[in-house]
């Protein structure tokens, strides 16, 4: 089943009680096997999901930047790192650099990145389903749901998967 998008943050509203007692079990006693089901499941999904029919994620949230990203993407543009912060970052109240407005500054009308090849590490390894020790990201897992139609897809079927 593949979310309408316009659907997604009520469908994981609905189930976000279920998702969060089935975590609370995956994190007092995580099956041996974790991480080998959730990297199966995760390649699983992605074989079907194509990200440039959604963007959901660059539409609506924006990534964390690192010392490093800020530094590779700047030279990417050829710009001192100071200025790409001042014209694209902000500190949140994390004291973390993120984007200074979403949409993504960098995601084009055909849901194309524009920095792809420099994107940041927290775009690359969105949605962090096929993360080592899977139980240590739970709450985030519970966020991204509703933004990511397979995020979603893939903790259904890990629910039936993982008794």
């Amino acid at each position: 089943m593949q979310p309408k998008i316009e659907d997604l943050p009520k469908l994981a509203k609905d189930k976000h009680n279920e998702n969060k007692k089935f975590f609370a079990k995956l994190k007092k006693k995580p099956p041996k096997n974790l991480d080998y089901v959730m990297q199966e499941l995760h390649e699983e999904e992605f074989e079907r999901t194509d990200c440039l029919q959604c963007a959901n994620c660059c539409k609506t949230t924006g990534p964390l930047f690192t010392d490093k990203d800020i530094e590779r993407i700047a030279k990417h543009f050829k710009m001192k790192q100071q200025q790409f912060i001042d014209q694209y970052l902000r500190i949140d109240e994390e004291n973390d650099y993120v984007l200074q407005s979403v949409p993504c500054t960098f995601l084009d009308a055909d849901n194309y990145c524009l920095i792809y090849d420099v994107r940041p590490k927290a775009c690359r390894e969105f949605p962090h389903t096929d993360r080592k020790k899977f139980q240590q990201i739970t709450n985030l897992t519970l966020k991204n749901v509703a933004i990511c139609p397979a995020a979603f897809n893939i903790v259904e079927a890990m629910k039936q998967r993982i008794k």
